[in-house]
């Protein structure tokens, strides 16, 4: 039942990845996992994830910039295509990381509870204390204890690497079928019912609404779900730290709770500019047939990503251009991706956060506050 619950919670947070993500290379961002949250500096990176026991597990990692070894990935377009691949890949990484977190702990919870029984089962013996601290092959308790902990989190590994394997494949099938093929379905068949619908202009209007539709209906229905409302919360709790970094206040629990959850960087902004945007290049495409139209739209990803990327880099340096308000919609959304978090949550996001910027610092890295 444990390992069902996990694969069902990362199979959404896995769907869910592009709106969690926030940031880009330069500047400090972040990402909501399972009972979690990463945060990212230019040059690190770092996850602290609660266990329920309460115990805070943390990773960090130094981290290269494309950019820097490749001048070309800076440029406009071409930037945010590789931020967000790069991004994707990192949040990936973070989300299996959580995912071992809460797997091994469900893992040692059983084997505590197996050793328990075992006590309780042979408590009628008497065994004298000195030998009940050697094993038959000569290991003491505790090397046996940290062994079987050690082995736990090989076997977690390998659950969530076929977990993951799977969730990719369900992921991209379900993002394409879900996003592409309906949408384009739908305006199809509301053309053959009534050929006004058949226009350029209104037949993408048609597939871009129901698209939109379909993604709200998905970010609403999911957040029904508590263990995701927990990821919302810990994304809150993300929005709020990283607030409270750029703004020079103290990473403490008090002066980030004060902070907003909803963030102009966030992913869900990000996604719905993407989906206001894809509706005037659609528009722009010739094709007429049902497979053309279907090609096209998975082609011009790239493309619509790059650009929707431009414009959410630039609103969020501008607040009062008219790029901000198309970005409007996104903040808007954040009241549902966003919930705020306990001031558990926030300290987990504080100490990630503090785990990056010391590697940041041993990098050598500048920090750019947008």
């Amino acid at each position: 039942m444990h390992s069902l619950r996990n694969f069902v919670r990362f199979l959404v947070a896995v769907q869910l990845l592009p709106a969690l993500e926030s940031g880009e290379e330069t500047l400090v961002g972040g990402q909501a996992v399972l009972e979690g949250v990463m945060m990212r500096s230019p040059h690190a990176w770092a996850i602290a994830c609660r266990k329920p026991s309460g115990e805070v597990v943390t990773m960090s990692e130094p981290l290269a910039r494309p950019s820097e070894k490749h001048k070309w990935m800076a440029w406009p377009i071409v930037r945010g295509v590789m931020t967000l691949g790069y991004a994707m890949s990192l949040g990936y990484r973070a989300l299996r990381f959580s995912a071992n977190v809460a797997i091994e702990d469900v893992m040692q919870s059983d084997k505590d509870a197996d050793v328990s029984k075992g006590h309780v089962e042979t408590a009628a013996s008497v065994v004298p204390p000195k030998l009940a601290l050697s094993l038959p092959n000569g290991r003491s308790e505790v090397e046996a204890t940290n062994s079987s902990k050690s082995q736990s989190r090989e076997k977690a590994a390998t659950i969530s690497g076929w977990l993951a394997a799977v969730n990719v494949i369900i992921s991209l099938a379900f993002f394409i079928f879900m996003y592409k093929y309906l949408p384009l379905l739908a305006a199809t068949e509301l053309k053959k019912a009534n050929p006004a619908l058949g226009g350029q202009i209104a037949f993408n209007l048609v597939d871009g609404a129901v698209r939109l539709i379909l993604f709200l209906l998905f970010i609403w229905g999911v957040s029904l779900f508590p263990d995701i409302r927990r990821v919302y919360q810990y994304h809150g709790a993300e929005h709020k730290t990283v607030f409270a970094f750029e703004n020079g206040d103290p990473l403490e629990t008090a002066a980030v709770q004060k902070y907003s959850t909803f963030h102009p960087r966030c992913g869900t902004s990000f996604l719905m500019t993407v989906m206001l945007i894809s509706i005037g290049f659609y528009m722009l495409v010739p094709f007429t047939t049902f497979w053309a139209r279907f090609a096209s739209r998975i082609a011009l990803l790239p493309l619509i990503a790059g650009v929707s990327y431009e414009i959410i880099r630039f609103a969020a340096k501008h607040r009062g251009s008219l790029f901000a308000l198309m970005t409007a919609p996104g903040l808007w959304l954040q009241r549902i991706t966003t919930q705020p978090p306990s001031d558990e949550m926030a300290q987990c996001a504080i100490t990630a956060l503090d785990h990056a910027m010391v590697l940041e610092k041993e990098q050598g890295g500048e920090l750019v506050i947008a």
